[in-house]
């Protein structure tokens, strides 16, 4: 526990010290921080293991970002849709509330997951703003990408679910920093996709989370 402590620290600098360069190329490859030592029958049951799905499908939820933002260029469609955000998070309270889960730590968790989604798509629209060479060719059907992001999404409120203890813990910070760090490790971020990770993992920590967020 002290090593993964140690490493999360290093993990959380790495992840708020990304700055603010939404436009950026691939950021340098990096070493993801060792993860702790633990039986991998017990890994799952583990405070780390346990966190561990969250920043997964953080990432993969972000992916989905890239689409909504290819699928919004050139149309004049807002990033904003505050009518689609209540649709969110409207649908995973009650999955919350079906799961026995806090609908209001989740819909807080959701909000940044939102806000998250929101940096990748205007990074990559003021990304093929100025350079419209690198703008996607064809348009995806926005219909279709929000059926992936639900699933995603119905996925990550199970984990909200099953991790209360562990965002509840002391050393969730650290671990889930730790976590974050393979994620951005085995995807290959870029510097706005781990600016935007950061994002949507905010309020995962309950003794982090924003008061009224």
């Amino acid at each position: 526990m002290r090593r993964a402590l140690v490493a999360g620290a290093a993990a959380t600098a790495l992840l708020t010290g990304a700055g603010g360069a939404f436009a950026a190329p691939a950021a340098p490859p990096v070493t993801a921080p060792a993860a702790p030592s633990v039986a991998p029958s017990a890994a799952a049951h583990s405070p780390y293991g346990r966190l561990r799905p969250l920043a997964a499908l953080s990432a993969e939820r972000l992916a989905s970002g890239d689409l909504v933002a290819a699928a919004k260029w050139g149309t004049g469609a807002p990033i904003d849709d505050p009518v689609r955000e209540r649709q969110v998070l409207d649908a995973v309270a009650a999955q919350a509330r079906q799961l026995g889960a806090d609908p209001a730590a989740t819909m807080r968790i959701f909000r940044d997951q939102i806000e998250a989604s929101k940096v990748v798509q205007r990074g990559l629209h003021r990304l093929w703003d100025a350079d419209p060479s690198q703008a996607p060719d064809e348009r995806p059907d926005l219909g279709e990408v929000r059926k992936e992001i639900n699933r995603v999404n119905g996925e990550l409120v199970r984990a909200v679910a099953a991790s209360p203890d562990a965002r509840s813990a002391p050393s969730c910070r650290p671990l889930l920093a730790v976590n974050a760090a393979h994620v951005r490790h085995e995807r290959r971020l870029d510097a706005l996709h781990t600016v935007a990770l950061a994002r949507a993992l905010r309020s995962v920590c309950t003794a982090y989370a924003a008061p009224g967020g």
